[in-house]
């Protein structure tokens, strides 16, 4: 048998692997943005868990939330994206976050509301940049929830902002 005969036959019994046609192909700006906003989203949902209960400030347990609903959403679908992607990652909390879980679990009142206020600063600028190239991207499923997402990362930042200038 050639070369080219056993190419061809391996890559039709690849049916199992990721991204196994180019109907499912994610480049990689699109998994950076299923991989980061999943990963981002569980981080901000145990978070904002935290501050639901370690504030006493409503303005932050109100936008602790907003973020848990808003973030639970956003991460359905995106899991519905990864699924229908064929991407297999695994939703996990990278380290730096845990980290700052870990330091934000051991505080409380308003040192707690600053540090919270100011992950979630930092983390929605990260986000902006990363679902403002995602609109950029060449497949419309991964664009169209980059359009359509963007502008509640941009409210939940504003927002953040406002409430952090509001603890100094």
């Amino acid at each position: 048998m050639g070369l080219f005969a056993l190419l061809i036959i391996g890559a039709c019994q690849n049916e199992h692997g990721k991204n196994y046609n180019n109907a499912t192909r994610v480049d990689e700006d699109g998994l950076a943005l299923i991989k980061n906003g999943l990963e981002g989203g569980i981080t901000e949902i145990k978070a904002s868990g935290l501050a639901i209960t370690n504030s006493t400030n409503q303005r932050v347990i109100s936008f602790a939330k907003m973020m848990i609903d808003d973030h639970t959403k956003a991460g359905d679908e995106l899991k519905k994206i990864e699924k229908d992607k064929m991407v297999e990652e695994k939703d996990t909390i990278a380290s730096n976050h845990l980290k700052m879980i870990t330091g934000l679990s051991k505080q409380s009142g308003p040192a707690f509301d600053r540090a919270y206020m100011q992950m979630m600063v930092t983390d929605h600028e990260s986000a902006v940049e990363l679902f403002t190239n995602g609109i950029k991207n060449t497949d419309d499923e991964i664009k169209g929830f980059a359009a359509k997402t963007l502008p509640t990362i941009q409210m939940h930042l504003d927002s953040a902002k406002a409430i952090l200038a509001s603890l100094k």
